[in-house]
């Protein structure tokens, strides 16, 4: 699992939640709450299906998987090298 560092502090999050309990009430609250981890869970499926997908397409194709993630895994590291100096500067 990967750490995605959000660059906010524990006061700015407190804020924040303050802000959203004095505007939407303390009965909504649970209800945001909740559809937000809906939204979550709804995003981690459909990711996982993805990866499913790519996985079976690949073995029925008779490529080793290990292969595919290595190829993905080069992907990645290409877009970090782009993207490296632009995260630095925000």
């Amino acid at each position: 699992m990967q750490v995605i560092p959000f660059f906010i502090s524990g006061a700015e999050i407190g804020f924040i939640l303050f802000v959203v309990l004095m505007v939407f009430g303390a009965d909504k609250v649970p209800e945001i709450a909740r559809g937000l981890g809906k939204g979550m869970r709804q995003i981690r499926n459909a990711t996982d299906d993805i990866k499913n997908e790519i996985t079976k397409s690949a073995e029925k194709q008779g490529m080793d998987f290990k292969e595919v993630t290595k190829e993905i895994d080069k992907v990645k590291e290409d877009v970090d090298e782009i993207t490296g100096p632009i995260k630095r500067k925000f």
